[in-house]
């Protein structure tokens, strides 16, 4: 494989290398950032419930916390194709089996789709996961005195952890939109 010389590149082509270059690290690190504090937040909310005796209560059990591992699943693979759009640029810039337009402009439309996949079954996991805490929220007891059976009724700090991490994975799918969508009118340009 023999490197091409960017002096006898198109200016097109030279625009597009630099444009997925960009985009594919800054939507690999913005990503990983966010799938990192995600995923140590999820573990610690997963720990803290099987340390716990309240496991049926905790809105990060059932439905909310899977579908919220689901969506950070997403993710990383998101994570992974962001890298792709790096491994295009440099294929790009090579002189021999160089990828077509519509090849390229496919890898950029399967990112929209892990992309609104993986935003998807994390906006349901959020609804399922703050569905729960306003149940929680609507059930707490109005006196000041909590014997051990309500204490699981009540919203704790672990519930809203798991919210945020929930906020950061659909955050990290925005994300992962925004670079493949803006690379594709780069491109369809």
């Amino acid at each position: 494989m023999a490197k091409e010389d960017d002096s006898s590149l198109s200016t097109n082509v030279l625009k597009i290398v630099r444009a997925l270059k960009i985009a594919g690290w800054i939507g690999f690190w913005a990503q990983s950032v966010l799938a990192v504090i995600s995923t140590l937040i999820l573990l610690f909310a997963i720990v803290t419930r099987n340390a716990g005796n309240s496991g049926q209560s905790n809105p990060g059990t059932g439905v909310g916390l899977f579908l919220a591992f689901l969506g950070l699943v997403a993710v990383y693979v998101s994570i992974f194709w962001s890298y792709r759009y790096i491994l295009l640029a440099k294929k790009l810039r090579l002189s021999d089996n160089r990828p077509t337009r519509a090849d390229t402009i496919k890898q950029l439309k399967i990112g929209i789709i892990i992309g609104f996949v993986g935003m998807f079954v994390t906006l349901l996991g959020a609804q399922a996961i703050v569905g729960v805490l306003v149940a929680k929220s609507l059930s707490q007891p109005q006196t000041a005195f909590v014997n051990a059976e309500s204490f699981n009724r009540l919203v704790q700090p672990i519930d809203i952890f798991v919210v945020q991490a929930n906020t950061n994975t659909i955050l990290a799918h925005f994300l992962g939109l925004v670079t493949s969508v803006w690379l594709l009118d780069r491109i369809s340009k």
